[in-house]
């Protein structure tokens, strides 16, 4: 069994000269069929700027970015903590673009990555989390297992990335 990726923070100077780890990440993702906002074919200038734009957001203080690299040091997903909202919430932040990369898969990596995000929140004194994610996919037995809570689901909701309709459901979670 190979071993479990390493998780760490990462800040915006770091992000910025992983966009290219990043964006591999990415594309492998959207290629696999991951609805996560883009459409196939997703342009490796679609994905650099995503991730940008993602760096710009950690150097402003808006979101948190963790990386699993594996043992070789290389990137292998992901996941966002965005702790920018409303005034009202200083409370709640969003967990968004949990991504693995198909070659690192089945190793304990997405799990990883939900456990410390989880702690991050805590440590960033957030005490509710929220995410949404494709209904019927991998990810919500993962989210189930890790003690999410489901709380709604849309029907056709977002696009696959070949363009095919898609429900979302969303989970929180209670800290």
């Amino acid at each position: 069994m190979n071993e479990p990726a390493t998780i760490a923070r990462i800040d915006a100077a770091e992000a910025a000269a992983s966009i290219e780890a990043l964006a591999d990440v990415l594309i492998d993702c959207v290629e696999g069929g991951a609805s996560v906002s883009f459409m196939l074919p997703i342009s490796r200038d679609t994905a650099r700027e995503f991730w940008r734009n993602v760096s710009d957001g950690v150097a402003r203080g808006e979101r948190a970015l963790l990386v699993a690299r594996d043992q070789s040091g290389d990137i292998v997903g992901t996941v966002q903590l965005i702790t920018a909202q409303p005034e009202n919430q200083p409370h709640r932040a969003d967990v968004a673009k949990m991504l693995v990369h198909r070659k690192a898969r089945r190793r304990g990596i997405a799990h990883a990555l939900i456990s410390e995000v989880e702690h991050l929140a805590r440590a960033e004194r957030k005490s509710v989390l929220l995410l949404d994610t494709v209904t019927g996919g991998d990810a919500e037995r993962l989210y189930q297992r890790a003690g999410w809570q489901r709380v709604g689901h849309v029907p056709n909701y977002a696009l696959m990335p070949d363009g095919a309709p898609c429900g979302t459901t969303f989970y929180c979670k209670q800290l």
